[in-house]
Order: C-alpha cells, then sequence, then structure tokens
C-alpha cells in the first residue's frame, strides 16, 4: 500500500514540475530580471545598506522591515538548506545545484517584485492589523474578476503550510536529525503504525511539538522575536562550522565546481542519456531551490505586506536579499561540502548525507559533527515551521475572513501535523512538499507577468524622486 502511494505521489510530481513549470519559473525570473534591467544585480549594494538601516521609515505595518525580512528568512532557512540540498544531489547528482544557483539569481528579481506588490496592494483590517500577500495583488492589481485566481493561490498556501513546507518536511528533517545521533541503529525502538520507531524520534518529535504549541499562540509578534533572535545566530554559527569543511579542504573546491558544472548539463553521463540527465538535474535543483528560497511561491510577500514600510521599493529590495542569503550563500556552502567530500554518492539519504559530509569534513569526532549539525537544523527548521504557520494562517483569512476562532482551531490542525510528521517517510514527505510547491507558485507567477509593468513603474518612479540618496 505504501509503495503504491509512494509511486502515484512521484508519478504526481513530475507531473507538476515537468518542464512546462520549470521555464515558467525561469521565464518569469528571466523576464522580470530583464524590464527592472538587472536591478538585483545593480541595486544589490542598497539593499544591504537598507537592510542595515536604523532609519525606520513611518509607514504602517506590525514589525519592522529587518523582522519582516527575518520572518521570511525563518520560513526560508530550514530543512531545504540543509537536507532539500543533500536530497537534490542525490536524486539530480552535483549538476543540480548549479540549477539552484540559476534559479536563485534569477528568483531575486521575483522575490523583489512579489515583496513590492505585497506592500503595494495590502489591507488594513478593521483592527488594525495588516494583510497581504499574493491573494491582494491579484485581487487588487489584477481586478476583482480574478478572485478565483488569489483563492486558489491561497488553498495552496493551506497546503503547503499544513502538507509541504511547513510541517512534515521540518519535524522529518529534525527528528531523523536527532534519532541518528542520539539512536542511529534504532536500538531503543517502539512499535507505531506497524512501523518500528526510535523512541528518541518519538520523543523529540512529543518535545518540539510542545515547544512550537507555545510559539504559536503569541501570533506574529512572538514568531517575529523569535526570529529576529535566532536566525541571525544560527545562520552565522552554520556558515562558519561550513567554512571549516571548505577551508580544510580547499583544493577540492575547483574540482568541485567542474562536477558541478559538467552534472548540470549531462556532460557526465553517456550517450542518449545526456539531454535525461540534465533534465533530471534541472528538475531537482529548480524545484528543491524553489523549495529553499521560496522566489516565486509567493511565501515572503505575506510577511513583507507587515513590515513598517511606506516604500514599496524599499521593503522590496531588503526582501530580496532572503534569496541570496539563503541559496547563494547556505544552500552553495552546504552543496560544496556534500560534493567535496562525496557523501552524495554512498547511498544515504535524507539528512544522513549532510552528516557524513560534517562528519568527513570536520576535525571533530563524528559525534561532534553531527551533534554540531543536529542543533543548527532543530533551530533552523523549528522557526520554519513557525513561518510558515503565519503564512498559511493568512491565506486561510483570505479565504473565511478575519475569524479569531476559525484560526485557533487551524492552529491545533497545524501543531496535529507537526506531530505525525516524523512517523512519514524522506521520500514520501519530500515529493508531497514538492507538489503543493509547485502548485502554489503557478498562481503568483501568473500575476507577476500580468503586474510587472506595476513592478516596473513603481521602480522607476522611486529611483527618479531619488528616494534612495535619502538613507541616512
Amino acid at each position: 500500500m505504501l509503495n503504491a502511494i509512494t509511486d502515484f505521489l512521484g508519478k504526481v510530481d513530475n507531473f507538476v514540475w515537468g518542464l512546462p513549470l520549470i521555464i515558467l519559473i525561469l521565464a518569469t525570473g528571466v523576464f522580470l530580471t530583464v524590464r527592472l534591467r538587472g536591478l538585483q544585480i545593480i541595486r544589490f549594494p542598497l539593499a544591504i545598506r537598507y537592510m542595515f538601516s536604523s532609519d525606520e521609515e513611518d509607514g504602517n505595518g506590525e514589525v519592522s522591515s529587518f523582522a519582516a525580512l527575518c520572518t521570511a528568512l525563518s520560513a526560508t532557512i530550514g530543512t531545504g538548506n540543509i537536507v532539500g540540498v543533500a536530497t537534490a544531489i542525490v536524486s539530480g547528482g552535483p549538476g543540480a545545484l548549479f540549477w539552484m544557483w540559476m534559479a536563485a539569481i534569477v528568483g531575486t528579481a521575483t522575490k523583489y517584485a512579489e515583496c513590492l506588490l505585497a506592500v503595494k496592494y495590502r489591507v488594513v483590517e478593521k483592527d488594525g492589523h495588516i494583510i497581504g500577500g499574493p491573494f491582494y495583488y491579484i485581487e487588487n492589481g489584477m481586478g476583482k474578476q480574478f478572485r478565483w485566481l488569489a483563492k486558489i493561490f491561497a488553498v495552496f498556501g493551506i497546503m503547503v503550510g499544513l502538507f509541504g513546507i511547513g510541517t512534515f518536511t521540518q519535524i522529518n528533517g529534525i527528528t531523523s536529525a536527532v534519532g541518528n545521533f542520539f539512536d542511529a541503529d534504532s536500538v531503543h525502538y517502539i512499535n507505531l503504525f506497524g512501523r518500528d520507531y526510535s523512541i528518541t524520534i518519538v520523543i523529540s518529535g512529543i518535545i518540539l511539538t510542545v515547544f512550537v504549541a507555545l510559539v504559536l499562540i503569541g501570533g506574529l509578534k512572538r514568531i517575529s522575536n523569535v526570529a529576529q533572535v535566532v536566525v541571525p545566530f544560527m545562520a552565522m554559527v552554520y556558515v562558519l562550522v561550513v567554512l571549516i569543511i571548505l577551508g580544510l579542504n580547499i583544493t577540492k573546491i575547483p574540482a568541485a565546481l567542474v562536477e558541478i558544472v559538467e552534472g548540470a548539463f549531462g556532460l557526465r553521463a553517456f550517450g542518449g542519456g545526456m539531454f535525461g540527465a540534465m533534465i533530471v538535474a534541472m528538475q531537482k535543483g529548480i524545484a528543491r531551490g524553489i523549495f529553499s528560497n521560496e522566489a516565486g511561491l509567493g511565501s515572503a510577500p505575506i510577511a513583507a505586506a507587515a513590515a513598517q514600510s511606506k516604500e514599496e521599493v524599499r521593503q522590496g529590495l531588503i526582501s530580496m536579499l532572503g534569496t541570496f542569503i539563503d541559496t547563494i550563500i547556505i544552500c552553495t556552502m552546504t552543496g560544496l561540502s556534500i560534493v567535496i567530500t562525496g557523501a552524495w554518492d554512498m547511498g544515504l539519504e535524507g539528512v544522513a548525507v549532510t552528516t557524513k559530509a560534517f562528519q568527513m569534513g570536520l576535525p571533530f569526532p563524528d559525534k561532534v559533527a553531527a551533534f554540531i549539525l543536529m542543533i543548527c537544523l532543530v533551530f533552523f527548521a523549528f522557526t520554519t515551521i513557525l513561518g510558515w504557520d503565519y503564512y498559511s494562517e493568512k491565506c486561510l483569512e483570505y479565504i473565511i475572513g478575519n475569524k479569531p476562532k476559525a484560526i485557533t482551531v487551524y492552529r491545533w490542525i497545524y501543531i496535529a501535523c507537526i506531530f505525525i510528521g516524523p512517523y512519514m517517510t524522506v521520500q514520501a514527505v519530500w515529493t508531497i512538499a514538492d507538489i503543493c510547491n509547485g502548485l502554489m507558485a503557478i498562481p503568483n507567477l501568473i500575476a507577476l507577468i500580468a503586474l510587472s509593468k506595476v513592478v516596473v513603474s513603481e521602480t522607476n518612479s522611486f529611483f527618479e524622486r531619488g528616494v534612495h540618496k535619502q538613507l541616512k
């Protein structure tokens, strides 16, 4: 039965993430990059200055621009950066990392556009709280006649939260890492649902579920407060650790880069398999890249809409840095460590691949290396769970309206999904996540193309008014 379900999900995944969607994602990013004249590259220094600026604008919003970025990063920096990169390289070869880069470079323009639109078309509710995102820039930007498309996005957003990025993949990655560290051979196990599970996995799953429940009760401000502390700290710790691996293996980096580029175009395949190998590398790389940085997915705009900013372009510039930080920095470092050590080609899967890379690359005992990765993964995934609850709640709120009791019920359903996540297989978890992500991206990408003229107009106006020169 489980094999039949897995096979069915695999077929759906291959259909959703076929060439049409891959082309749509890349084409949208390229289209916006051209229309914005390479803004993500030319205005990158300005975006950095805005991120570190203490000059907060007097605009409507619930959290600071930096807090909004951290909330978005809390949802993006998670298992995708550690486990997702590993699964992409195992399934698509080292070349998958190249396509993650390509998706990220053009995806930065996509992230800029969607976050700009989120601030422009956000709505202030009667009680003063703000809601915004693709559903509102579809409805208010494209017109009321496209409300059906906005609702489709919101439904898929809820699905991604409950069955995709938000719950199953995160808790499954955390408990797998904890189980591999404390009870790798499952010596201490319990039989549940007809299968044996390490007691460590069961206990860690319960503990994490309780902590998530405690934070979610506090809403957006508590989530953003946690994110502002945890995300920057854990990102720096993770980057520092991986830099040690790369530094100790610096002579292997050139060969690894060659392997990545050759794998991206199927140059290591034989005969007629070259094109097929390239397509698989593209499929896995782009799918995991979107899973990781969420550019074009439509999630980050929901957080950006809550920022205390009256300038749409400013928030768009700040928000687009999320794609750079997530993929170009963190995913690249993870991917290089996996390729350099050869951990991707050892018959392992999921978090075990990255764990093996850490153990082989760090000058520490295996237990210490595994513990470091486990801690990073726990905190990254924990904040992702929190961020995606906020996203999916806003999607639900768009559909049913501001109904606190219904939102509370949804939170408990969300928590229940976290509770059952550890008992699903790695392959099923990531396949479901891919399907939900792809379905969510489609209506958002359509809206970005339709509203590209608005994005260009707002951008030109911002720089013509010289607002960027007023930065303190």
